[in-house]
Parts: C-alpha cells; structure tokens; sequence
C-alpha cells in the first residue's frame, strides 16, 4: 500500500470505522481514540497491506482494539456514590433511538458488533469472519442468537412506540 493508497482509504473508511466503534462503546471520545489507533496500526504496516484489502484489514485492526478498550475499561471499577433520596421513575422510552440502543445495550461485545457489522455496515458473512476471527457458521449462529435477543426486547408492550 503505498501513501496514496493510505490517504485513500482514509477519506474512504474513516466514517463507517468510527461509525462501527461508537456505536459498540457508546462514547465519542473512545472511539475517536481506538480509530486513531487503527489507522495508525494500519500505517505502520501499510507495506505488508494489499490495497484492496485495506478496509477489511482496517475494519479487523479497530475491532481488535475495541476489544482491548473494553477489556481495559472493564478491570477499571468505579464507585458512584447515589443519593437515597432521589427517586427514579421507570418510564417506557418512547423514542425509537433509545429503544434500539437499549436492546444492542443488551447484546454481548461479540453479538453487538456482529449485529452492526452486518445489519449496519453490510459485511458479508465471510468478511465479518475474518474481521473478528470467527469462522462463517459461528457469525451465523452468533448473529442468528442476538437477533432473537434483540427481537424478543423490542417487541415487548413497554417498549413499542
């Protein structure tokens, strides 16, 4: 892959990578982060990278930090202090944003990224394998898992529009 071919794949991927991590770890500044790191990962070896792989070889660079950045952040514990005279009121969420990001809240690392690398970026089976390191029939019964997960949440009375 020569500097060119980086810049293009760059102005070509950047959104739809940054797009796929934010959404699995629901925080911009995080995501910013693990992007920045899988382009940098990707210019560091951008001699070993075949030009027309370069977005899948990207796609599997950022998936893998993400994965790291969620490992990392879940061996941190925080300690929120909560006020007992506070009260919370459960509300069924009317807006359809919430709901879908409530249900993929409710997937695994695994099924969640699955779920948005088919349905949102519209990976092939065979290419979501080889981002994650899966093989097709395990994205297929792994996918085929959180869709009945997810269904089985969005079609319950409270949370129907």
């Amino acid at each position: 892959m020569t500097e060119r071919e980086y810049n293009e794949c760059v102005t070509n991927c950047a959104d739809n990578v940054f797009r796929f991590i934010v959404k699995n770890l629901r925080h911009e500044e995080d995501a910013r982060d693990v992007v920045q790191s899988a382009f940098e990962k990707l210019w560091r070896n951008r001699h070993e990278v075949d030009n027309a792989k370069s977005k899948s070889y990207l796609f599997t660079i950022a998936y893998h930090q993400m994965i790291d950045h969620i490992r990392k952040v879940k061996r941190i514990s925080l300690k929120e202090n909560f006020n007992d005279e506070v009260k919370v009121y459960d509300k069924p969420a009317h807006n359809l944003k919430k709901v879908l990001e409530e249900a993929l809240s409710r997937l695994n690392e695994t099924q969640r990224s699955l779920v948005l690398l088919k349905d949102y970026e519209g990976y092939s089976y065979e290419e979501i394998g080889q981002i994650t390191g899966l093989n097709e029939s395990q994205v297929k019964v792994y996918l085929h898992r959180a869709r009945i997960i997810l269904k089985n949440y969005l079609v319950k009375p409270e949370n129907v529009l």
